[in-house]
């Protein structure tokens, strides 16, 4: 039996508490204010704000602030005129990247293949996007999408464009004022999240750390798995691809769901606790009909319009369970 650290005990009693109490008001402007001294240092604690936002979210009014501390654009040790410094550095650096760009263009048009189809794909994938709200207003600007998805493209030698993407920096498009804001929280957040929605590099293991865990947790329904639902499991990268944004019934479940990702709470690479606890909604329809993979993977997308803190709230109790097992040391070097 795995021994509880007391950091540990202390995630399954608050664990425990998120799921069995109704969620608090998020955390609005006056609060995340007084989290803050006069000259804009920290005065309580990184982990205290984490756990707040984890069992309670962000209000819309502060969470582009939030998401900066959250990301690693801003140091939580910085102070306010520090910040301001913090800005206008990524403006600068976001301006001299696309005057960089502007150069190097005509170059990779000429002698790189895959810098065209790479720039079609992008042209294409945001033709699709919805730019208009029910009432007709205007939500983002496509021409500045694209102009952030190809420097991101550019600049990015890990994670290069891939379909969703579009999708993803939409959303960071949205909650960001600012070009520069947009492009940098969106790097910073591949990175803190360990590049977990990149194919090349987070998706496979995500995938793979998925199909252990279902074996440790629900031998049963992972003999299934392996049966009749061979492959199921690793054809659920587009969860992981697009962060489960096509899951939830607004945009501001997505955003709650990434913000819990960006905290490292209740511990790291909770996105597998997440795509576990979604596979546990379509458990007891999949052994009783007896599903095979394709019927399997229909049920699995026809997950849409979760509420996010219902799915988080979930994923908190695997993990609580988790950490009272002996664990094998693949999920514990990954979750604990």
């Amino acid at each position: 039996m795995t021994t509880l650290s007391p950091e540990n005990s202390l995630s399954a009693r608050w664990s425990a508490s998120f799921i069995l109490v109704k969620r608090k008001p998020p955390i609005d402007k006056t609060e995340w204010d007084g989290f803050f001294d006069e000259n804009g240092l920290l005065a309580k604690s990184r982990d205290f704000i984490c756990v707040n936002i984890l069992e309670r979210g962000l209000h819309p009014f502060v969470r582009t602030e939030a998401w900066k501390f959250l990301t690693g654009y801003y140091s939580w040790q910085s102070s306010q005129d520090e910040r301001l410094t913090v800005d206008s550095t990524r403006r600068k650096n976001y301006e001299a990247l696309c005057e960089m760009y502007k150069k190097i263009q005509p170059l990779l048009e000429n002698l790189h293949r895959n810098f065209m189809e790479t720039r079609n794909t992008i042209a294409y994938d945001i033709q699709k996007l919805y730019d208009k709200d029910p009432l007709g207003n205007v939500l983002i600007d496509k021409k500045r999408l694209e102009k952030i998805l190809l420097l991101s493209y550019v600049c990015n030698t890990q994670a290069e464009y891939q379909q969703g993407f579009h999708e993803m920096v939409m959303l960071f498009q949205l909650m960001a004022e600012h070009d520069h804001e947009t492009f940098w929280l969106f790097q910073f957040f591949l990175q803190k999240t360990g590049n977990s929605c990149v194919i090349k590099i987070g998706v496979g293991k995500n995938l793979d750390v998925l199909n252990i865990l279902i074996n440790f947790l629900d031998p049963v329904f992972a003999e299934h798995l392996r049966g009749k639902g061979a492959g199921t499991v690793q054809s659920l990268f587009p969860w992981f691809c697009l962060c489960f944004q096509r899951a939830f019934k607004s945009f501001d479940d997505v955003w709650r769901l990434w913000e819990v990702l960006l905290t490292g709470k209740p511990c790291r690479n909770f996105q597998v606790l997440v795509a576990y606890s979604m596979l546990q909604m379509v458990r007891e329809q999949v052994l009783q009909e007896s599903m095979t993979s394709d019927s399997i993977l229909l049920a699995c997308n026809n997950l849409i319009d979760l509420d996010a803190d219902v799915l988080i709230s979930a994923a908190c109790l695997v993990y609580a369970e988790l950490i009272q097992k002996d664990v094998p040391q693949p999920l514990k070097d990954f979750f604990l």
